[in-house]
């Protein structure tokens, strides 16, 4: 990997991070993506619990901004980056912050299940894009007809949510791509954590601005620093070394897992029952991306 040596930061890196570092490395790249959907999942139950006292945009500004704050503190990151460098962690973490904002107001309208499962058609179509195969449009066409039975699921499903976790889809695929972007001009952790300290400046003011002094409670600032460490640093930095070893591609349908751990975290943490209908519904996500994973990467 081309590096620019001003990246490497002007520190040695601390015995945690060259630990953290070795032991990335001998996990192989789909435990990595495995262990950081269960973190996410159960940190996003723990953000829902906060939403009566500080809402969505509360929630987010403490998690990014916690998140910011531990990746900094572990990295030490250097500001002395070459303007191509700068303009992808620029962009990683304005899609950092916009994707964690549209989650949080989706999740705040429907249950999790339904809004990870919506929320991943993004990496679905990133793992689908530039297919000729005529299965991976079976694919793509099983994927979207799980989407119509979330729709027609029992039930009101919230529509300004639902367009929500769409926008949230889209940023998430667009971070997929910028992710290994990040990974190819960064080292270790300094690319993510300078892109965190970037979606928190998107996100904080809005946080700060709905929901003020409520915000410094300390069971509020303990929560919000679990969210943090379960939805953003953990997987976050599982999610760059994994894109550091494997294609996007690779990595969206190695994601596959997602919705049906949203579900299952969702009913076993908040109590969220989904109907048959959008079990089914989230089963056809999951097949599908397992499906393009079998056709496209036979090895995955």
């Amino acid at each position: 990997m081309d590096v620019d040596r001003a990246e490497r930061g002007p520190y040695p890196r601390s015995a945690l991070t060259a630990s953290a570092g070795r032991a990335f490395g001998a996990i192989p790249p789909t435990a990595l993506v495995l262990l950081g959907i269960v973190s996410v999942q159960v940190g996003s139950a723990l953000a829902k619990h906060l939403f009566g006292a500080v809402g969505s945009f509360g929630t987010v500004a403490l998690r990014l901004f916690f998140a910011t704050a531990v990746l900094m503190l572990l990295w030490r990151p250097s500001l002395r980056m070459n303007r191509r460098t700068w303009t992808v962690v620029v962009g990683y973490g304005v899609i950092l912050g916009s994707m964690n904002l549209c989650f949080y107001l989706a999740l705040a309208r429907i249950p999790l299940g339904i809004a990870v499962t919506i929320e991943f058609l993004g990496p679905l179509m990133v793992a689908l894009a530039g297919s000729r195969r005529w299965l991976d449009a079976f694919w793509a066409v099983l994927a979207a007809g799980g989407v119509v039975l979330l729709m027609e699921g029992r039930g009101d499903l919230n529509l300004v949510g639902f367009l929500f976790a769409l926008a949230a889809g889209t940023c998430w695929g667009l971070y997929i791509l910028v992710g290994a972007a990040l990974g190819r001009h960064t080292t270790e952790g300094n690319g993510l954590a300078l892109g965190m300290a970037v979606a928190a400046l998107v996100a904080v003011p809005f946080g700060v601005t709905d929901s003020g002094a409520a915000l410094i409670q300390p069971w509020v600032l303990i929560a919000g620093l679990g969210v943090a460490l379960l939805s953003s640093v953990i997987p976050y930095s599982l999610d760059l070394e994994a894109l550091r070893r494997i294609p996007p591609r690779v990595f969206g349908i190695l994601m596959s897992l997602e919705p049906a751990m949203a579900a299952l975290v969702g009913l076993i943490v908040l109590q969220e029952s989904l109907h048959w209908s959008q079990w089914i519904a989230v089963l056809c996500v999951v097949a599908a991306s397992a499906g393009a994973a079998r056709g496209t990467h036979p090895d995955v």
